[in-house]
């Protein structure tokens, strides 16, 4: 099986998830859901960078699982996650993350770009707001 994303932690408390290009199936799209909520097994808080320069359209099927994973994960996402940010070129995948935040909204504060630079610059102010509020 060929993943449809590829999770970094390396830069933590930065993950990125990279999508490979390669078309949803049932098994690997559960393994990138899977695989981002483990993401959050530490219970520290994060910031998820959605690289999808290489993405392909997911199936209606694997959209609407998407949002039923952000539905179940809400309080997680609350709580630990800072915010994501989405590298997304593309017109037609922008258009379909509206269409998976039609099923659900997004919990956290998020912003959609077209480049990577721009997605580590809007982390990092998230993260120094975010400082700056709760030392207030």
């Amino acid at each position: 099986m060929k993943p449809y994303a590829k999770i970094d932690s390396s830069q933590m408390p930065i993950v990125t998830v990279s999508f490979t290009g390669e078309k949803s199936t049932d098994e690997n799209f559960q393994l990138y859901l899977d695989e981002v909520e483990s993401c959050y097994d530490d219970r520290k808080t994060i910031a998820i960078i959605f690289d999808a320069s290489k993405a392909t359209i997911p199936k209606l099927s694997h959209q609407k699982k998407q949002a039923s994973w952000l539905n179940q994960h809400w309080k997680l996402m609350q709580n630990y996650c800072l915010g994501t940010a989405y590298v997304i070129p593309s017109t037609a995948i922008r258009a379909v993350l509206k269409m998976i935040f039609s099923f659900q909204n997004q919990p956290v504060p998020y912003k959609i770009v077209s480049k990577m630079e721009e997605a580590h610059d809007w982390i990092q102010e998230l993260n120094k707001d975010n400082k700056e509020a709760k030392s207030l």
